[in-house]
């Protein structure tokens, strides 16, 4: 049983998107007594410890990529945890093999929320069940939403944005490539987009350009 007596615990939050990360910051309005956000602006370093850091995988490396490490090895961190729509199985089982003390999803409403990350503070490891659809919980936000964009549609333009080929993208988020082409000629019809250059100018007029990189404050210890 989680005690919702103690002392709020510290959360920062992880993701290089400011829209996601104001979104998410804003789930914990009503929480406040249990949940402090930590600073998420990434102009500076976080040299404050806290209790948790919450990984948000949208358009970030997932689970089997370093990234998670480098959260699990630095002691400013007490726990890390992952939050994300992703559960492909070998995600699930490389985040919580590399130490991560959490996998959770993003259907989850704002008090299961809440509730799991007491939970972890409190020594237990939780993985969410597996959504059966990807509906992310009330309140989340990316970029493109106010133009109809679905969170993975937003997701696999802001991958594309960055770069990445649809072989990146695909190997990325786990998921097929028909399924990313899928996904790409939806947010290309939903923006307006012909081809992938057009796609791509529109993502950086339009905020599909990472904010910042917030990994790389976490990296090197304290």
């Amino acid at each position: 049983m989680v005690d919702r007596s103690s002392t709020p615990i510290r959360v920062a939050l992880i993701d290089d998107y400011d829209i996601v990360l104001i979104g998410l910051a804003h789930m914990f309005d009503g929480y406040s007594d249990r949940i402090v956000i930590a600073e998420i602006d990434a102009n500076t370093p976080l040299q404050d410890e806290v209790d948790i850091a919450l990984y948000d995988t949208f358009a970030q490396p997932e689970a089997d990529y370093d990234d998670i490490d480098v959260l699990i090895q630095n002691p400013r961190a007490g726990r890390a945890v992952v939050y994300t729509w992703n559960f492909h199985p070998d995600l699930v089982e490389a985040a919580i093999q590399k130490g991560a003390s959490g996998y959770l999803s993003k259907t989850l409403p704002a008090r299961a929320l809440v509730d799991a990350l007491l939970a972890i503070h409190e020594g237990e490891v939780v993985v969410s069940p597996a959504p059966a659809k990807a509906r992310p919980a009330s309140g989340l936000d990316w970029p493109g939403r106010a133009e109809g964009l679905t969170n993975r549609e937003s997701e696999i333009l802001a991958l594309i944005t960055q770069g990445k080929s649809n072989e990146d993208v695909a190997a990325l988020t786990f998921l097929s490539k028909n399924s990313i082409k899928s996904y790409i000629r939806s947010a290309y019809r939903k923006i307006g987009a012909s081809s992938r250059t057009q796609a791509v100018l529109w993502g950086v007029d339009h905020g599909f350009k990472p904010d910042n990189r917030r990994i790389d404050h976490w990296r090197d210890g304290p």
